[in-house]
Order: structure tokens, then sequence, then C-alpha cells
């Protein structure tokens, strides 16, 4: 089969295109034909090394974390899915590799595609639907009436954590840049912040809740604009203790890792407030669940791009250099 693999960790120029075996499913294991997988910041910072720590992958292996698909095979122990079905998926994290044209996942990973939606943008929410999941609903459990504030809202996380938490009747405010303030409110944000001509941490305030896609200054700047008691969660700030446990780290990472962490956990007790790090997690029911909303017309996917997959190199590269406008890019296989 075709794929697209990282040979060596740094940049753009270790990613090559090329012919694979095809992959055979295990017992648990659905076989996948990849019909369209999107582009995340992830597969950049994978194919950058950034996460060799806590995400060894072995050279060469083929990048890529979500996908929609067609089941061409299923294990001896599948009993969810048959062939034929159309399914959407985010690979665990061990078993990446959508940037192909097949791919063997657990089943426990998998789920039918929503029936509204084309292959690509199915492609586009499995990532970013389930990132947003696990922040609103497992971590911060959002009630209706809680204050909800989503960093960059016309990003991939960001489009869908506002049609989610509008969902759960959180009132929600977003950042964005000028071209895209009207999008943001098209899919349900009640404040606004343009940050080119506002700093949000001198217009909200006691906000319950606030889901971070940035990282950097924007987490400190973060704090000021919770209630005590509030939740400030990252997707891009420095790992914590929890994660370290969570992967079952050794102590030297446990270690690394808190003390990573220890500035903002510090800042964020001053604000009585606490801070968290999310590393999401592959997951078929909560896949189930959104697909669910989506075809209520809860959740709308928003994709920028399509390149053919003959292109993949060009779509990372698009994303890598900021030109997408909003959503998701996503790249199709026919």
């Amino acid at each position: 089969m075709r794929a697209f693999m990282v040979e060596r960790y740094g940049d753009q120029a270790g990613v090559r295109g090329g012919d694979v075996p095809d992959p055979k499913a295990g017992a648990d294991d659905v076989l996948i034909r990849i019909h369209a997988a999107s582009v995340n910041p992830l597969d950049l910072k994978t194919r950058d090394g950034e996460f060799k720590t806590i995400l060894p992958y072995r050279v060469p292996f083929i990048l890529g974390n979500d996908l929609a698909g067609v089941v061409v095979d299923v294990g001896v122990a599948v009993s969810r899915f048959a062939v034929g079905d159309e399914v959407y998926a985010r690979p665990g994290k061990e078993r990446i590799g959508t940037f192909a044209e097949l791919i063997a996942v657990h089943q426990d990973d998998v789920a039918i595609k929503p029936a509204t939606l084309t292959m690509a943008e199915a492609a586009s929410l499995p990532l970013v639907a389930l990132t947003s999941w696990q922040a609103l609903v497992d971590r911060a459990h959002l009630r209706p009436g809680q204050k909800v504030l989503i960093h960059a809202g016309s990003g991939g996380v960001g489009t869908i954590a506002i049609q989610l938490a509008k969902h759960l009747g959180a009132t929600v405010a977003t950042t964005t840049s000028t071209a895209n303030v009207e999008l943001v409110k098209s899919l349900g944000a009640d404040v606004v912040v343009d940050y080119t001509k506002q700093a949000f941490e001198t217009v909200l305030h006691d906000y319950d809740v606030v889901l971070d896609p940035l990282g950097g200054e924007n987490l400190t700047k973060s704090l000021r604009v919770l209630k005590p008691g509030g939740k400030l969660i990252s997707i891009a700030g420095p790992p914590d203790a929890a994660f370290a446990r969570e992967l079952g780290a050794n102590p030297i990472i446990r270690l690394a890792m808190t003390t990573l962490s220890f500035q903002i956990r510090r800042r964020a007790r001053r604000h009585h407030v606490t801070y968290s790090f999310l590393f999401m997690k592959a997951g078929g029911d909560q896949l189930r669940e959104l697909a669910a909303l989506i075809d209520a017309g809860e959740i709308r996917p928003v994709v920028d791009r399509v390149f053919p997959f003959t292109e993949t190199r060009d779509a990372l590269a698009y994303v890598e250099a900021g030109r997408a406008k909003a959503g998701k890019v996503v790249v199709t296989m026919t």
C-alpha cells in the first residue's frame, strides 16, 4: 500500500511517500480502507520528535492520527463491525498511521461514521471531537449555566468545542481574529474577543472553565479570568504529574513533567484554581455519542481545505505555515 512515513525526526524533509506492506487485522482489530484523513498540529509535533520521550515511535513509521473509511476485514474476536461498514476513528497513540491506504485499528477505538457527513468531513473530527469531549465532559464536568472560555475558536478544537459547550448548556466565550468573528458566532459563541483589538484577560471575568490549545503566556493570562475553584485545561501547556502517572512513565520522566508544570501549577494555586494537562485518548464509545450529536445537527465539522493523498506533504506544510483560515485540513485517498 501507499503511505507517508517519517524516516527521520526533525522537519518536513524527513517525511517521504512510498510503498509499505499491507497491515493485517489482529483478533480484536478492524482493517479499514482509508478514504480520508486529517492533518493535526499533533502530526507536526510527532514528526519533529517533540514527543519522543513519551511516544517513542521507531522510525520509519507512518504519520497520521485520524481517519474515515470502510471496513474491509475484521479479526476473529470482533463483534461490533462487519465488512462494508463506514467508520471513523482516532487510533490509539501506539498505533497511529492514517496517512496510508489501509490501517488496522482496535475495535474499541472505532465508531460508525456519522451518516450525515462525507468521508472528508468525518475524517476531520475524531481527534478534535474527542479532545473537546474529554476536556469539557470528562475533565471539566461542564454544566448548564456555567461559563467557559475556549481559546482559538476558529481552530480545529475550537470549532467543535464551542458547539459541544453550547449543547451542554454553557455560556461560551472565545478568542479569534477579525476574519473569523462571524464564523465563531455562527457556531454558538456568546462572547467573542477579537484578539487583534482586545486583550481577553481584561474583558472576561468569573469563568468556570478555560480550554487552552495555545500554551505559553496564554496560560498565565487565562488564570486571571477564572473564578475561585475554576479549571484551566490545556492541550498545549506543560504536562503534569497526573499525565505522567497516566502514561506509566518512569520516575525520571515523572519528575521532569512535574518540574515543567511547577510554575503554572503554583500560579494556579495562588488564584485558587486548578491547572491540568490533557492528552486525548482514543475512544470508540465517545465517538458514537458524538456521531449522534452530529447526525442530530448539534455539531457540524468545519473543513478549511481538502488535499489529494498524493499531496500529503503539501497539506502538512500548509498547516505548519498557519495558512488554514478555520477548521481542519483533510487529505482524501480516493
